[in-house]
């Protein structure tokens, strides 16, 4: 229970019926949970408008509407009706206040950026934990929260999730939560209701660009800049050519990161290693820190993503040694995924989904002069044949060869879409084979792999299953390569 008043404290606001001074028993945003005393706020959607059933909502006991609109409901009723701006907004405050504001409790860190949350997210958790904290975790592929790992809807979820979230992380004895924050879930206002200790910037590309998500880069760019009107201390990637737009109307103290002089943490001498068929990056930090750093994953993204890691766990105090012995340890399911299967090549599993990120993928592994360097991709059913053309063209100038096969198919045939690759990869003069199933093509390139082979599975990354005609079967490429493996053995 808690009072009306109580959690439209922090908001602007007008009753426009009935009074403040009530007790509210659930809140809702979500028609069908609505009960005897509940608060239900109006979300006006893509496909829904809650304003639209508020007189239902009234008839199933609801004792206050928050709404941004007129709407109409029984004269004699007594429900409270609440007037605001923006019942999103709204929405935030109001779950903040409900679950007795639990963010003013643990240190949260949140971070934006177009690629690289997902990695810097649990490098940051793995740095804090190693150095005695406990951490939860809010991001694309889960929510931890102690022992509990729940799967993810979307990178950032809604606000009243979200504080829900935060709630069970306070109980759990949380000293931090990272999460990472999207662009939708900063223009959604999702992120409302508290006040970020620490906001990161990683980097800015052209993305989420289209129908139902940003009009332009420069809507875009203003969104992932919102947080940085939300947090105490901003640490922002130095580097990034958006960076002073991004930061536009700041209200934080800003630190920068990145390898230019000017930079608070600047990372330099970097050196590229492999080891036993295992990939990584070393080099040195100064600034506000001076370190030595190991990262056992490649490339230069892996540089910004240990230095923005280093650069939040900084204000934690961490001990330099426990630094290092987490960047060791610290790894994302289906983030550039080392698999140790031989010491004679390497293979990767990696979420690349589209051409900008396979681009920079495979750019990044020429670096390490592989034998060949090859990669295997399928495209998803019912989404763009453009993206199709286009991972195929990349894969066929970047790879020494391209095994092309399927992914989710949904409701296409997995060979047309393997067709519209091919289109692509005719483009260029790459060599490539088609095989259809994808454990068979996992086979073949652990099969035909020399010493000195960089292979990269890419597209699936975390998932964990195929989707085909509707439903999803479960298939793990981890769980794949071990029934190879074992089959192998057997021979």
């Amino acid at each position: 229970m808690a009072k009306l008043s109580d959690l439209l404290a922090k908001l602007s606001y007008e009753c426009i019926k009935g009074s403040e001074d009530r007790e509210i028993t659930t809140v809702c945003y979500d028609s069908r949970k609505v009960e005897d005393g509940s608060l239900f706020v109006c979300i006006e959607g893509s496909n829904f408008d809650g304003h639209s059933v508020a007189a239902q909502m009234v008839e199933k006991g609801a004792a206050c509407l928050v709404i941004s609109k007129d709407v109409e409901v029984p004269e004699d009723s007594q429900v409270s009706l609440i007037k605001v701006e923006n019942t999103r907004y709204a929405l935030a405050f109001i779950s903040a206040a409900y679950f007795g504001h639990p963010a003013e409790k643990m240190k949260v860190i949140g971070i934006t950026g177009t690629k690289g949350k997902t990695t810097t997210t649990y490098m940051v958790r793995s740095i804090l934990e190693n150095a005695g904290l406990k951490v939860g975790l809010v991001g694309t592929i889960e929510t931890i929260i102690g022992e509990k790992h729940i799967p993810a809807l979307n990178t950032t979820p809604e606000s009243y999730v979200l504080q829900e979230y935060f709630a069970q992380m306070a109980e759990e004895g949380c000293d931090a939560v990272v999460m990472e924050v999207s662009s939708q879930g900063l223009m959604m206002h999702r992120t409302q209701g508290f006040v970020f200790d620490l906001g990161i910037f990683t980097n800015l590309e052209p993305d989420h660009i289209g129908p139902n998500e940003h009009g332009s880069f420069e809507e875009y760019m203003a969104c992932k800049g919102l947080l940085f009107k939300q947090c105490k201390v901003g640490i922002v990637n130095g580097d990034d050519s958006h960076v002073s737009a991004l930061l536009e109307g700041h209200t934080c103290e800003v630190e920068t990161y990145g390898f230019k002089e000017s930079a608070d943490i600047q990372a330099k001498d970097v050196t590229l290693y492999r080891e036993k068929g295992e990939l990584g990056v070393k080099f040195s930090v100064s600034g506000k820190l001076n370190a030595q750093i190991k990262v056992p994953s490649p490339g230069r993204f892996s540089v910004y993503n240990a230095l923005t890691a280093v650069a939040i766990c900084r204000h934690f105090a961490v001990e330099e040694e426990r630094m290092k012995e987490a960047l060791l340890k610290a790894h994302v399911k289906g983030r550039i995924e080392m698999i140790p299967i031989s010491p004679e090549f390497s293979l990767m599993i990696d979420y690349a989904h589209n051409a900008m990120a396979l681009e920079s993928l495979l750019t990044t592994l020429k670096e390490y002069n592989p034998k060949r360097l090859v990669c295997m991709f399928g495209c998803g059913g019912n989404r763009s044949k453009l993206r199709r053309y286009e991972m195929g063209e990349v894969s066929g100038k970047l790879a020494d060869l391209t095994i092309i096969t399927s992914d989710n198919p949904r409701f296409e045939k997995p060979e047309d879409i393997i067709a519209d690759i091919r289109t692509g990869i005719q483009k260029t003069t790459g060599a490539y084979v088609e095989i259809v199933n994808r454990k068979e093509a996992i086979a073949y390139a652990i099969h035909n792999a020399l010493p000195g082979d960089i292979i990269v599975l890419a597209g699936k990354g975390h998932e964990d299953y195929q989707e085909i005609e509707g439903k999803k079967y479960p298939m793990d490429e981890r769980v794949l390569i071990k029934e190879i493996l074992e089959e192998d053995s057997k021979q």
